[in-house]
């Protein structure tokens, strides 16, 4: 073929041409995302706002808090509070406290409800269905009922003024029948050809769960475990029905303590021990809300 022939063939080839720099959006559109975005905004201010008042009041003399007219921030910031915080109660062993049972209760929410949702997801048995609404009706009986009944049960078993309760009730209750509802629905949106493909590898049912399951669902146990972290850090009635020792108090519990010797509240000092308590848990929330909204996405897209 001559050089003719190769440049007239190329001639009829179409020429790529470099896509358009910028495209612009309707003014209809871009107007929409404005409005959106505006009304997003004051939304947020009765959440955000309060949140702002105290980090900054927390940093504020006592005499400062309620000054009329009332500001944001002062002029002259100091960490006695946070100090005060420490030295007023043991606030390390309480925070310590709250953070190695909600991690405990976690891990253990994590085990029973993927392992609870993957059963109700893929195995077949009588009463498959009758049992997995026993179970969601957990979700519809209140603490507060079963507080006495269970108060009893732990004090004839010698667990009162211990973390046990905490963890036990709080990891086989209403966290956990919840967890157990979105490990469900996710593993019901897996292709069942993942499963068959598995077998025919020799894998078995615990060998699936691990290897081949608990890797895709991720997202939903993003979700499980920040519900259920919060679920177990914000507890208050449980620990004041079981624990009478401050050595063992919990943040909730630990933060009504902070009173001066007439009963008044010491609010700088309450204050700087609230931000300690939620900043970390808002910080770990606006990292992982990605992975937690994902995650409760996908537990509804099938079943």
């Amino acid at each position: 073929m001559s050089a003719d022939t190769l440049l007239a063939s190329d001639s009829r080839i179409p020429v790529p041409t470099a896509p358009p720099t910028g495209v612009r959006r309707p003014r209809g559109a871009v107007a929409r995302r404005i409005v959106l975005y505006v009304a997003l905004a004051v939304m947020a201010v009765p959440f955000i706002v309060p949140t702002i008042w105290m980090i900054a009041s927390s940093f504020k003399p006592l005499d400062q808090i309620f000054a009329s007219p009332p500001s944001i921030f002062t002029a002259s910031p100091t960490w006695d509070a946070y100090v005060q915080a420490f030295g007023f109660q043991p606030f390390a062993r309480q925070y310590a406290n709250s953070v190695y049972i909600a991690v405990v209760v976690t891990l253990i929410v994590l085990l029973v409800s993927s392992l609870a949702g993957y059963a109700f997801a893929r195995l077949r048995f009588p009463g498959q269905n009758v049992l997995f609404l026993v179970v969601l009706v957990g979700l519809l009986v209140p603490g507060e009922v079963t507080i006495v009944p269970l108060f009893q049960m732990f004090k004839g078993v010698g667990l009162i003024n211990t973390h046990w309760p905490l963890i036990l009730v709080t990891a086989l209750a209403a966290p956990c029948v919840l967890a157990t509802f979105i490990m469900r629905q996710f593993f019901i949106a897996l292709p069942v050809e993942l499963e068959e493909a598995a077998r025919l590898d020799g894998l078995g049912r615990l060998a699936i769960w691990w290897r081949i399951c608990l890797p895709l669902a991720k997202p939903a146990l993003s979700a499980v475990a920040i519900l259920t972290f919060l679920a177990s850090w914000n507890l208050y009635l449980e620990p004041t029905v079981y624990l009478t020792s401050p050595d063992l108090f919990t943040l909730p519990q630990a933060l009504t303590r902070y009173t001066d010797a007439y009963g008044g509240e010491m609010w700088n000092t309450q204050l700087a021990a609230a931000t300690m308590t939620v900043v970390p848990v808002l910080v770990v929330f606006l990292i992982a809300q990605r992975q937690f909204v994902e995650g409760l996405a996908h537990s509804g897209l099938k079943g």
